[in-house]
């Protein structure tokens, strides 16, 4: 299991927590032929797992970062009825987020609703904006709960990044 930093995160919840940073520096290398700028990025393992999932495909971590998130949300000692992931911004064949919680409900035997909460529109690429207040701008109104699926239920909400907390605080209000 990769080492993680907990650290408890205030919102429109009960009690949340990010399992640890994604990466704690980057150096810039300068631009390539097409004129993108490179990085050299330091990862925590955490982070690292992802990016290989998210930007690499790597479907062999899916297992790691699920156990992980199961080892904590069991030691955590909350009690859910079901997990429900954040909208993705931009839809993909296989959605990164969908198939780790899909993992993790599997290992602490809950159902995951992943269309409790959906996206009403198209929003602007949030990893394009860095100041909170323009996140939440940019998703106000784009997110639609189903309650139905969640009215009564105590949910664990869980997104793969978080820069800002912006849409994290959007899915659960």
């Amino acid at each position: 299991m990769p080492k993680i930093h907990p650290r408890q995160i205030n919102g429109p919840w009960t009690e949340g927590y990010t399992l640890d940073l994604h990466s704690t520096g980057s150096i810039f290398l300068g631009y390539d032929e097409f004129g993108h700028e490179r990085f050299e990025t330091k990862r925590t393992e955490m982070g690292e797992l992802l990016y290989r999932l998210k930007y690499k495909s790597d479907q062999t971590v899916i297992s790691t970062i699920a156990g992980t998130i199961a080892d904590f949300v069991r030691k955590w000692k909350i009690g859910i009825d079901a997990i429900v992931p954040t909208p993705p911004t931009r839809m993909r064949r296989t959605q990164p987020l969908f198939q780790i919680c899909d993992a993790v409900g599997g290992r602490v035997n809950v159902p995951v609703l992943k269309s409790a909460i959906r996206k009403t529109g198209k929003t602007t690429e949030l990893k394009d904006l860095h100041e909170y207040f323009a996140r939440r701008e940019a998703l106000k109104g784009s997110m639609q709960v189903d309650l139905r699926l969640v009215e009564g239920k105590r949910i664990l909400l869980i997104d793969d990044l978080m820069r800002s907390g912006a849409t994290m605080s959007a899915a659960a209000e």
